[in-house]
């Protein structure tokens, strides 16, 4: 009765120890899971953290967008002016569209309605002149004139745009200008759910990382 006793014991204290064992294999993955998520999300604000830079063990920290603002700005400046936003090709478009087909047909007929309207009003003696051939070719010659100098004056805008306006510049000044607080919070706003996922991936991966482990411990 003793023996039996002491071997009940025994499988007891051992069935406990493999329960409590089992108990700390499944915290793994959990662990490792928690571990993934906070690495990457100590990643992402270490993407603008510490906005300073901060000396410790003769290494300089700062987080990666407040340490490279110039050096982004610079390529910003450089990406929305070759690519993006030619100041070229604003002046290319106002030139083509001053003098298009649309444009000159809403010009002509905005002379044809003052000549008949305004101008008549204004002299009825000219409604005994103005018959309908001749307001065409008023038009026509009113028409002929101002095209003239609309392609005029829109050559002498664009190259005073080409010539004043300086895409590159002007983005490479304002995106130096923000400060970091206005930078963090812009980034955020257009990349917050691919900052989430992130850090969603890190505890996927963190899981599926602690899961193998707990597999080949209990293979082996």
């Amino acid at each position: 009765m003793r023996l039996i006793l002491i071997s009940d014991l025994y499988l007891l204290v051992g069935n406990s120890s493999l329960d409590l064992n089992l108990g700390i294999l499944m915290l793994i993955p959990l662990i490792s899971a928690i571990i993934g998520w906070l690495t990457n999300f100590l990643a992402v604000k270490m993407l603008f953290h510490p906005k300073e830079p901060i000396t410790f063990l003769s290494i300089k920290i700062q987080g990666v967008f407040p340490k490279r603002q110039k050096e982004l700005s610079n390529k910003l400046g450089i990406l929305v002016s070759e690519e993006l936003f030619s100041i070229q090709e604003i002046s290319k478009q106002i030139r083509q569209h001053a003098t298009s087909e649309e444009a000159m047909n809403a010009i002509g007929n905005k002379i044809e309605k003052t000549i008949r309207g305004k101008l008549v009003g204004a002299f009825p003696m000219l409604a005994m002149f103005l018959s309908d051939e001749m307001v065409e070719k008023v038009t026509v010659l009113f028409r002929k004139e101002l095209q003239d100098f609309i392609t005029e004056s829109a050559e002498t805008l664009t190259d005073n745009i080409e010539k004043k306006i300086d895409v590159k510049k002007m983005v490479t000044q304002k995106v130096a200008a923000f400060s970091s607080h206005e930078l963090e919070k812009l980034l955020f706003n257009l990349m917050r759910k691919e900052f989430r996922f992130i850090e969603i991936i890190g505890a996927i991966l963190g899981f599926a990382i602690g899961l193998a482990q707990v597999i080949i411990i209990l293979i082996s």
